[in-house]
C-alpha cells in the first residue's frame, strides 16, 4: 500500500524470479477400487450409499446440506432404470446438475425404504441423510419421537464417518515421520476416484467438468450440451462407476443372455437353411419320381404297340 501511495515502483519479476514455484496441484490420490470395497462394507448401514453417490457423481461432501430425496430422479429407458439425476446445490447460485449410476439410486432409495419401515415419515422434502436411531428395540412412547424427528447430518458429520470408517477398516493408519498428509483425502478422494474413472471411460473432458460443478472458462458461455447428451456421455462411465459385485453379475448375465440370443438366432438361421435345402431336394426328387413315371408310361405304350405291331405280322 505504501509503495503505491508513493508510487514506488517494485520489480517483482525480478523478485520472484529467484523463488521456488510452488505445485499447483495436491499429491494425494484416488482411493483404489479395492479400498473402496473396504469402506463400504463399514457396518453403518449410511456408509454404502454415501460412498456410492459420492464415488458416481463426483459431488463435493458440502452438497449433503442442500440433499433432499426430491432432488434426486430416477431415468428409466425401455422399462430400465439407466442412471439418475441430481440437483446439486438445489435453489442455490452454484445449483447444478449430475448424474449416479443405478447401483447408487438402488442403495439410497433401499435406505430411504429402512427408514420409511422404521417408522419415519418418508416425504419429498425428507434429508437423504440423517441421524441414527435405536432400531434394536421396538419404538415406544419414549423412542417414538427419534425415529420421526429426523437430524439432518451435516457435511461435517459426513466427513467424519467416512474418516472413522477409514480408521475402523484399517485404510487410514498413522502418519510417518516426516509426512504431513495421508495418501487420499478422506471426502475428496472419491471426487478424484470419478474423474479418473470418467476419463477412462472415454468421456468429454468438458462434460466431466460441468458434471462436476467446474467453471470452463468461457465454455461457460457457449458450451450448451442438453441433459440428454451429458446423460448419454455419462453412461460410457457407469460400468466404470459402478463399484459393487453385483454390478459384475449382472453384466455376466446379459452377456450370457445375448450369447444365448445370438446363438438361438444362429440355430433358427440354420435350421431355416437346412429346411430350404430339404424342400429344394424333395421338390427335385419329385419332379424326378414324376419324370421316371412318366418315362415308364411311355416305355409301357411302346411295348404295348410293338407286340400289336407283332401280332400284325403273324397274321400276314
Amino acid at each position: 500500500m505504501f509503495c503505491e501511495v508513493t508510487d514506488i515502483v517494485i520489480q517483482w519479476k525480478k523478485i520472484t524470479r529467484g523463488i521456488p514455484k510452488g505445485k499447483r496441484y495436491a499429491d494425494d490420490r484416488a482411493p483404489t477400487a479395492d479400498e473402496i470395497h473396504r469402506i463400504i462394507e463399514y457396518p453403518d448401514r449410511r456408509i454404502k450409499p454415501i460412498v456410492y453417490t459420492m464415488a458416481s457423481s463426483g459431488i463435493r461432501v458440502g452438497a449433503w446440506d442442500h440433499l433432499k430425496w426430491n432432488h434426486i430422479l430416477p431415468i428409466i429407458r425401455d422399462g430400465r432404470l439407466i442412471a439418475a439425476k441430481i440437483n446439486v446445490y438445489a435453489s442455490d447460485d452454484d445449483e447444478y446438475i449430475t448424474f449416479i449410476t443405478p447401483e447408487a439410486y438402488s442403495s439410497l432409495e433401499s435406505w430411504m425404504k429402512y427408514r420409511n419401515a422404521c417408522g419415519e415419515q418418508i416425504t419429498k422434502d425428507s434429508w437423504v441423510m440423517r441421524d441414527l436411531w435405536n432400531a434394536a428395540k421396538l419404538p415406544n412412547k419414549e423412542e417414538k419421537g427419534k425415529i420421526n424427528q429426523p437430524i439432518k447430518l451435516q457435511s461435517v458429520g459426513i466427513r467424519r464417518l467416512v474418516e472413522r470408517t477409514l480408521w475402523a477398516q484399517g485404510i487410514r493408519t498413522e502418519l510417518e515421520p516426516g509426512k504431513r498428509r495421508h495418501e487420499f483425502q478422506t471426502d475428496h478422494g472419491f471426487r478424484k476416484w470419478y474423474k479418473t474413472q470418467c476419463e477412462i471411460a472415454g468421456m468429454k473432458p468438458i462434460n466431466i467438468e460441468k458434471l462436476m460443478g467446474h467453471s470452463v472458462g468461457i465454455s461457460d458461455s457457449y458450451y450448451r450440451a442438453t441433459e440428454s447428451e451429458l446423460l448419454d456421455d455419462y453412461l460410457k462411465a457407469v460400468p466404470a462407476l459402478t463399484i459393487g459385485a453385483e454390478h459384475g453379475l449382472q453384466n455376466q448375465i446379459k452377456k450370457i443372455e445375448e450369447e444365448t440370443r445370438n446363438n438361438n438366432a444362429n440355430i433358427k438361421s440354420q435350421l431355416y437353411d437346412k429346411e430350404q435345402t430339404i424342400a429344394i431336394l424333395t421338390d427335385g426328387n419329385r419332379s424326378s419320381i414324376d419324370a421316371i413315371a412318366a418315362l415308364s408310361d411311355q416305355v409301357m405304350k411302346l411295348t404295348a404297340e410293338i407286340e400289336m405291331l407283332k401280332i400284325g405280322k403273324n397274321l400276314l
